[in-house]
C-alpha cells in the first residue's frame, strides 16, 4: 500500500508569496481567484467528451443491482470508511447505488444520492436519498455544514464538471469533515469523460485531487492498494 500526501494549494500559496514578495493574505486572495477559475473551467469541452452523449437518466433508467468491483475492492473500501468514520458522523453517500459499503458503526444520518431510485430504495443504510443528475445540476438540497464525511465510491469518472460538484461537496461537510473517493480500473467506458478513459491510474489519483483542491478540499492523501484483483485508489481531501 502506498499513501501521498499532497497539500499542492498551500505549497503554491507560500510559492506564490515568495516570488512578488507579497503577503500570505495576498496570496490567498489570489489563490481563491484561482479556484474559481479552476471550478469553471477544470475540464475542456474535450476532456468532458463522452462515447455515449445519450441522456444519463436513459442510461441508469434500468436497475442494476450488481457492484462494480471485486470483493477483495469492496472489503478494503469498507476497512478506509471504518478507519475515517466515527459513531454518531452524518454521511452522504453521493452517486451511490443499492449498497453503500459502509462499516457496521453507528451512524449519526445517512444521505443517498444515486441516478435510479429503485437502487436506492434497496440501499438499508440511508436514512433518506435523492434522485440527481450532476451534470445536469450541480447543486446540492443539503444545509451547509450539514455533514461530517462525503463519499463517493467507483463513480467520480462520470462527472463532466467535478470542480463545481466537488465544491458542493465541501460546502456540506462541517468542520473537519473528510471527503473520501474511491475507484479502479472499471468503468462505463461509453459514459466515463474523455480525461478519464485517457488518463493512467496515477494519473486519475492526480486528477481526483484536483478535483478536490478546485473544489475547496486541498489537504489530500492517495491510497494506492491491490488487496484482489481490482487495484485499490482513494483521495482522502479535507480543508
Amino acid at each position: 500500500m502506498v499513501t501521498v500526501t499532497d497539500n499542492r494549494a498551500d505549497r503554491l500559496g507560500a510559492e506564490l508569496s515568495r516570488m512578488w514578495g507579497k503577503s500570505s493574505e495576498w496570496a490567498a486572495e489570489l489563490m481563491s481567484f484561482r479556484l474559481l477559475y479552476i471550478i469553471m473551467a477544470l475540464l475542456s469541452d474535450a476532456d468532458r467528451r463522452k462515447l455515449d452523449d445519450s441522456l444519463d437518466g436513459q442510461f441508469y433508467d434500468s436497475p442494476r443491482f450488481v457492484t462494480h468491483a471485486d470483493d477483495g475492492f469492496l472489503g478494503r473500501l469498507t476497512t478506509l470508511y471504518d478507519d475515517q468514520l466515527t459513531p454518531g458522523d452524518r454521511v452522504f453517500d453521493a452517486m451511490g447505488s443499492w449498497v453503500s459499503h459502509l462499516p457496521a458503526t453507528s451512524l449519526g444520518r445517512v444521505v443517498g444520492h444515486g441516478l435510479n431510485e429503485a437502487e436506492l430504495k434497496e440501499n438499508e443504510r440511508l436514512d433518506e436519498y435523492f434522485v440527481q443528475n450532476f451534470n445536469e445540476n450541480q447543486s446540492l438540497p443539503l444545509e451547509t455544514n450539514s455533514m461530517d464525511a462525503v463519499c463517493c465510491a467507483l463513480s467520480v469518472q462520470y462527472l463532466e464538471y467535478p470542480g463545481a460538484v466537488f465544491s458542493e461537496f465541501a460546502r456540506v461537510l462541517d468542520d473537519g469533515g473528510v471527503l473520501i473517493v474511491s475507484f479502479s480500473n472499471r468503468m462505463f467506458p461509453t459514459k466515463a469523460v474523455n480525461a478519464w478513459r485517457s488518463a493512467s491510474m496515477t494519473e486519475r489519483g492526480d486528477l481526483v485531487a484536483s478535483y478536490a483542491e478546485a473544489g475547496g478540499l486541498p489537504r489530500t492523501d492517495q491510497i494506492v492498494d491491490r488487496p484482489s484483483s481490482d487495484p485499490f485508489y482513494a483521495v482522502i481531501a479535507k480543508q
